[in-house]
């Protein structure tokens, strides 16, 4: 199911997006960013509606992925 981010309280979605960031692992580019860059490209990308939040209920977990149907 899709959770719409407006419905989540500022620091609830700041620590969704912190632990996707972390939980993605190392980055392999030419640049590093900061976790603060990092967050704040997400919510931008989250309040852009390019990217959504999706909660498993089988799973009980979070993802948030690019959004397909925009």
């Amino acid at each position: 199911m899709i959770i719409p981010w407006q419905k989540l309280p500022e620091a609830t979605l700041q620590n969704l997006i912190e632990s996707f960031i972390l939980r993605e692992g190392t980055d392999y580019g030419e640049q590093e960013f900061s976790l603060a860059e990092k967050s704040a490209k997400l919510l931008n990308e989250i309040q852009q509606g390019k990217a959504v939040i999706f909660w498993s209920e089988l799973h009980e977990t979070f993802d948030i992925k690019p959004n397909t149907h925009r």
